[in-house]
């Protein structure tokens, strides 16, 4: 069984009503009724009658209540005592950063945060934009690197820093010869682009963005990592959207940047207004010296 649903199921229990245990959750109300439906279905019980003015607790429901606040008691006394394992006066930081992070950028910040706060420990994750959101709702992240846009309901955010993305082709591709490319040039040629479900509200403005320039690509491939994306391009599978590479491309691929700029990077840091502290703005100062250092803007 899952903590998350686990833990909504509880909120809601004390809430009644969707709309109000959203809102205390900081996520919007669809996520939730369909984290608390799986969670139905896992147990193969109902859970909530629902009415037109809320819910209500059924007899499943209420007995499960009763172990639901024992276990989350206790997973919450385990994680303080696993925070009160301290290398420092200062603590432990729970951060997380795109799986796509620059190296320059990522190293910048283990640096800059190191020197300006030495007796925190760091403790660095590696995650996509939906997993970052939902595990600074549930406590367990401190500060996260997201890329926007995303709904940032409930959370604060740093300063807002941009890099613009080119398009990796094949060599042999006919607009491999030019110096730069027009989106719309693209039309007809399949794209290679994250899964959606990494960070569903960036996917769509991408893919917006290049139907308005007159980009309808023939096919949409979905990949995660760089070597499986760039040998899809290679076997002539498609196009790919990134920022100009800081090592060399694989022999038989190219980089060229965009008309106009019109697709790029935009990324913050973002945390819950009530876990900020002073080791979450030292982090925060390192994320803008980091992203500044990567070329971001």
């Amino acid at each position: 069984m899952d903590l998350h649903h686990l833990k909504y199921f509880v909120v809601l229990s004390e809430e009644l009503h969707f709309g109000r245990a959203a809102q205390r959750l900081h996520m919007a109300q669809p996520p939730l009724s369909q984290r608390i439906k799986d969670l139905e279905k896992e147990l193969g019980v109902q859970l909530f009658h629902r009415r037109r003015t809320g819910v209500e607790l059924s007899e499943a429901g209420a007995l499960l209540l009763e172990h639901a606040r024992g276990v989350l008691d206790h997973v919450a006394m385990a994680q303080e005592s696993m925070r009160r394992i301290r290398p420092g006066a200062s603590g432990i930081l729970q951060v997380a950063v795109p799986p796509d992070t620059n190296p320059v950028a990522l190293s910048t910040m283990v640096s800059f945060f190191a020197a300006s706060a030495p007796d925190v420990l760091l403790n660095l994750h590696e995650l996509t934009t939906v997993e970052q959101v939902e595990r600074l709702r549930d406590g367990e992240l401190d500060v996260a690197v997201v890329r926007h846009p995303l709904s940032s309901v409930g959370f604060e955010s740093g300063a807002l820093y941009s890099r613009a993305l080119g398009v990796v082709l094949n060599a042999s591709h006919p607009l491999a010869s030019m110096d730069s490319v027009r989106l719309g040039d693209l039309a007809g040629s399949p794209l290679i682009i994250f899964p959606r479900h990494m960070a569903p509200t960036l996917y769509d403005s991408f893919l917006h963005t290049c139907r308005d320039a007159g980009y309808l690509p023939a096919a949409i491939v979905h990949a995660r990592n760089q070597h499986f994306t760039h040998g899809l391009i290679m076997a002539g599978r498609g196009v790919h959207f990134n920022e100009e590479p800081w090592t060399p491309l694989p022999s038989g691929i190219v980089w060229r940047p965009l008309v106009g700029d019109p697709l790029a990077w935009r990324t913050s840091a973002l945390w819950l207004k009530s876990r900020r502290s002073a080791e979450t703005d030292a982090f925060v100062a390192a994320v803008g010296a980091g992203l500044e250092a990567g070329g971001h803007g």
